[in-house]
């Protein structure tokens, strides 16, 4: 789920730009605003915080088991491998 505070916020930033003369229909223009940049943002391929961790912490597990499986090829080598 996207945190939608920054967009309200940046909508409300975008509607105080509005020149005085508009300023009247200001809850409108933020609403408008708000609407464009919740669609702009959905047709992204973007992936929550949640998701980029969890895949983050299964990347670095991932790391971590090739590591161990590394040291352990290179132990089984270093008995078979003859000495010169």
């Amino acid at each position: 789920m996207i945190d939608l505070n920054p967009i309200d916020e940046l909508a409300r930033r975008l509607s105080e730009l509005v020149p005085p003369g508009l300023r009247e229909s200001r809850e409108d223009l933020q609403r408008t605003f708000k609407g464009a940049l919740q669609s702009g943002l959905s047709r992204l391929d973007l992936v929550t915080r949640e998701e980029f961790e969890v895949q983050r912490a299964v990347l670095l597990r991932t790391r971590e088991k090739l590591e161990a499986l590394e040291r352990e090829l290179a132990a089984l080598e270093s008995r078979i491998t003859p000495r010169s």
